[in-house]
């Protein structure tokens, strides 16, 4: 019971997170600076960090070997791109960024559905509106904070107009398919990058309805990670320091990403270039994930999805 209660709040609808977060933003806006550092310190560098030891873990090891070129080289010629884009092309390449962090988010939340929703025809419609929704509001924040052509006295419309998208795509889903927390997960995946039709800062359209997504990696990271244990004890019939080295890792990457993207804000202009550190981290987390989470590789189904099935069962 336990169990599926987390699931619920961390995963399947984990809605209270961006409400605590728009909460304390609209009734302590003094405190904006403090609440966005906070929630990069513990929810979104803890959830980059969790990429490197859940990548680098032991049982990748082979499959590092045997994939060099996807797993070493472009990782390298990823974070070269990167320093070159910032340096020439900064716009462009914040654009792309942003871009690329959509389309990661939005990959995660299709996984998740395909996780728990076994009805074929419920998860191609869940796919095609989670797609379809999250493009839709990638291009409000592109004429929003990008190119400005939408102003703050077409928000009020822009609102009713989502939020009717929204209400008409529920009761489609629920006459077809019936209330359940496989909705509630749809819904998540659709409500994600709503803050791009009414916060004033960009930021918040990465940081307040995309802490659903942190706390959904972090806790399916650790759930894996946990599983990987156990049988390591069941096998070597001894205890280790695996979970402590992972949270470890987490801790500290998450303590010096969340200092340089804090520098960032300092007007002098060697602090404020150290964005692009946790940028480039951001970056090839967006692109490891897509190798460590791809189920069409035998590594991937024997070390994670394997793990992941446990916690439907």
């Amino acid at each position: 019971m336990r169990n599926k209660t987390s699931q619920l709040i961390f995963i399947k609808f984990p809605i209270i997170f961006p409400i605590l977060y728009g909460l304390i933003l609209f009734y302590f806006p003094t405190y904006e600076r403090e609440l966005v550092l906070i929630t990069i310190l513990l929810l979104a560098e803890t959830h980059f960090g969790a990429t490197w030891p859940f990548f680098l873990n032991k049982v990748n090891h082979q499959y590092l070997k045997d994939n060099k070129i996807n797993l070493i080289y472009i990782p390298i010629l990823i974070l070269s791109l990167c320093v070159l884009g910032y340096v020439y092309f900064r716009n462009l390449f914040l654009l792309i960024f942003f871009a690329a962090n959509v389309f990661h988010v939005t990959r995660q939340s299709w996984g998740i559905c395909k996780l728990y929703c076994k009805n074929e025809t419920e998860f191609k419609f869940q796919s095609n509106l989670i797609y379809s929704i999250n493009f839709l509001l990638f291009v409000v924040a592109f004429f929003r904070f990008y190119t400005p052509l939408i102003k703050i006295e077409h928000l009020v419309l822009l609102n009713l107009l989502f939020g009717t998208i929204i209400l008409t795509t529920s009761v489609i889903y629920i006459l077809r398919f019936k209330f359940s927390e496989n909705y509630l997960t749809f819904l998540t995946g659709c409500l994600i990058f709503y803050p791009a039709c009414f916060v004033n800062n960009p930021v918040h359209v990465i940081l307040m309805g995309v802490t659903m997504h942190f706390t959904q990696y972090l806790y399916l990271t650790n759930f894996v990670s946990k599983s990987r244990e156990s049988e390591l004890q069941n096998e070597e019939k001894k205890n280790n320091n695996h979970l402590f080295n992972f949270f470890l890792i987490i801790v500290i990457y998450s303590l010096i990403m969340t200092f340089f993207s804090s520098s960032g804000s300092e007007r002098g202009i060697l602090f404020k270039d150290l964005i692009l550190i946790p940028i480039i981290g951001q970056m090839l987390h967006f692109y490891i994930d897509s190798q460590v989470w791809k189920f069409s590789e035998k590594n991937n189904r024997d070390n994670v999805l394997r793990h992941l099935q446990k916690i439907i069962n």
